[in-house]
């Protein structure tokens, strides 16, 4: 009898902490946020890059093409665990438009590669928008102004005239004739 009503225990507090942590998670989700699955070049600037993307992964031509896609700043890497925002799903398409932190364009990528549980990254922790940059915290947003012209005139405390002539034995004060120095034999 002890050992059955230990089971019903355990089972109920694992169930009440699995159910805890997908709680803690749903509100993100509901505010449009997914973690990515997929690994690679698969966001990018337009639908048809996308699919472009997607139809030629490994040929010599889907080669070429990721490296023009790269190179004109089309395409974009998913990585595990990434937290995005979707902006606009289109379900006829398969494709999701995703705001990503640290990327000033939004990006299409097809809906699979996203998930509405939460995924660890690499380093073992789950993104959330605070801890991600998608999100701007109060030391990104402050506007300090313009910023003040730097003045490249003359220090005042600084004569324009050299005080040290680079010929030894002559005067550096100019408008007056050069004269000898005390201890040479000019």
């Amino acid at each position: 009898m002890k050992r059955r009503t230990i089971l019903a225990v355990a089972a109920a507090a694992i169930t009440l902490t699995s159910s805890a942590l997908g709680d803690e998670y749903s509100d993100l989700v509901a505010k449009g946020y997914r973690w990515v699955t997929a690994d690679g070049l698969y966001a990018c600037v337009s639908k048809d890059d996308v699919r472009r993307m997607v139809h030629n992964p490994s040929s010599p031509a889907g080669d070429e093409v990721a490296l023009e896609m790269v190179e004109q700043v089309k395409a974009y890497y998913l990585i595990p665990g990434t937290i995005v925002q979707v902006i606009e799903d289109d379900p006829s398409s398969g494709l999701s438009e995703i705001r990503m932190a640290g990327i000033i364009v939004d990006l299409w990528t097809l809906t699979r590669f996203l998930s509405e549980r939460a995924v660890k990254d690499t380093y073992g922790v789950i993104e959330t928008p605070a801890n991600s940059g998608l999100i701007p915290t109060a030391a990104t947003v402050i506007d300090a102004g313009p910023m003040p012209a730097p003045d490249f005139g003359p220090t005042p405390d600084m004569s324009p005239i050299p005080t040290m002539n680079p010929i030894p034995g002559v005067s550096p004060t100019p408008g007056v004739s050069p004269t000898p120095t005390p201890g040479t034999n000019q």
